[in-house]
């Protein structure tokens, strides 16, 4: 069965998706290149999987990558609004530039909790690089550190997507594309 079947409809094609990831990468690599300290980006595991592969290829400077994961949804298709963090960086970031890599901001509160980690882990900066931003469902209005900027590759309407990483119960994240589940795959 394709999983093309279970979408209501596609907000962004793949090919909208490689022009808006180069687009980032080449932003990114302009402010970052006069800098003796090139950045650490720091993936958000799982869904900004496939965003950050395909963003740091983009990147034309010698960047360092690391993961960390913070546990918000679960199976759902809500957050619980208390992060954890359950696997936690290998590099070590004090004084360094971090870029935090999500595949999606939604109320604020994974993302503001992450931001205070790094912070508490030294980074000079934390600048945040989201795939999708969901400002309608913001809770939580979270501050950069240092001289960190704010990254969106789109502004996502109030509705329940997956693919190009992100999922649902642990599928749909192999999708090219991002979709707009039908509702009767997650209710």
């Amino acid at each position: 069965m394709s999983l093309d079947k279970h979408m209501e409809k596609v907000l962004y094609s793949a090919e909208v998706i490689a022009e808006r990831v180069a687009q980032l990468g080449s932003e990114i690599t302009s402010e970052f290149s006069g800098d003796s300290d090139p950045p650490v980006f720091v993936g958000v595991a799982t869904g900004a999987c496939l965003f950050l592969a395909d963003l740091v290829r983009r990147i034309d400077l010698p960047i360092s990558i690391d993961f960390i994961r913070a546990d918000s949804y679960g199976s759902g298709t809500v957050s619980n609004g208390s992060p954890r963090i359950s696997f936690d960086l290998k590099l070590d970031i004090t004084d360094k530039h971090v870029i935090l890599v999500e595949d999606i901001v939604d109320t604020g509160n994974t993302v503001s909790c992450l931001i205070e980690h790094m912070t508490l882990k030294k980074a000079s900066s934390v600048s945040v690089c989201t795939f999708l931003d969901k400002p309608s469902r913001r809770k939580v209005y979270f501050k950069l550190v240092g001289d960190g900027k704010f990254y969106s590759g789109f502004e996502c309407p109030d509705e329940f997507v997956v693919g190009y990483g992100m999922d649902f119960a642990e599928q749909y994240r192999n999708l090219p594309y991002i979709g707009v589940l039908k509702p009767e795959y997650y209710m």
